[in-house]
């Protein structure tokens, strides 16, 4: 955009040159692109002075689940390209190191933008890994004994169907579908459980998936259950603690 005080200018090539009422001559096409900026900015700029809303659930090795303004729990990786504007920097055994729009935090497990920790008479569970790295634990569905593997790569909680019959689980009233499994698609019923218990931890009202054709050696306990939990990892120990 060309401006210059009133007077005698030279025409620019290509665009019309009209004197304003501020005495200035401006390139007409220019200045409505100027003003059509200036409106653009002005219209972002109360969100771009809107940091995220970050709250820490899990810790991991180099790695931590976080929930973002209130969304689903999203797994960060330390160094990986922002995620809602959220860039994990590290974690330690207590907490996570994050870069929030340009701001540096360290936020605890279990702490929400600052916020305080859970309260200690919050139920929760730990589990041992086993030889292979994996958590296995015992725990209820609806009551009846079940054995679980926890599966952070899960959707829901999911059993076979010969287990779903064991615990008295009408699972054909539900809704079929297809689900990816390690041996290609497999027919799954969507379910609601009454109740999932592990350890002190009771969560109800839960959705889950009951695969046909397909021998599980476990229970899947998958987000549908731990994306109500805090999820916290010191090598071969997990924590889970309730946080609604």
């Amino acid at each position: 955009m060309r401006i210059e005080e009133c007077g005698k200018i030279t025409r620019p090539f290509g665009g019309r040159v009209a004197e304003n009422s501020y005495g200035f001559h401006v390139s007409g096409n220019a200045f409505m692109t100027a003003l059509r900026i200036v409106a653009v900015l002005i219209c972002l700029s109360p969100l771009a002075g809107r940091a995220a809303d970050v709250g820490v659930i899990g810790l991991f090795p180099g790695k931590a689940v976080v929930v973002i303004d209130g969304g689903a729990p999203k797994v960060l990786t330390a160094g990986q390209k922002p995620v809602d504007g959220v860039v994990l920097i590290s974690t330690d055994r207590e907490s996570a190191t994050f870069l929030v729009d340009g701001q540096k935090r360290t936020l605890k497990i279990g702490q929400h933008q600052g916020g305080s920790s859970p309260p200690s008479s919050a139920q929760s569970a730990t589990l041992t890994a086993d030889v292979q790295g994996h958590f296995v634990v015992d725990g209820q569905i609806n009551g009846g004994s079940v054995r679980f593997l926890v599966d952070t790569g899960a959707t829901t909680v999911s059993l076979s169907a010969s287990d779903a019959n064991r615990l008295g689980i009408d699972y054909r009233k539900g809704q079929p579908g297809l689900m990816g499994t390690a041996n290609g698609a497999a027919v799954a019923y969507k379910v609601k459980l009454d109740a999932v218990r592990v350890g002190d931890i009771v969560v109800n009202n839960i959705d889950a998936a009951v695969l046909e054709g397909s021998q599980m050696p476990f229970a899947l306990l998958g987000m549908s259950f731990l994306n109500r939990m805090e999820m916290k990892r010191v090598g071969q120990t997990m924590v889970l603690t309730k946080r609604f």
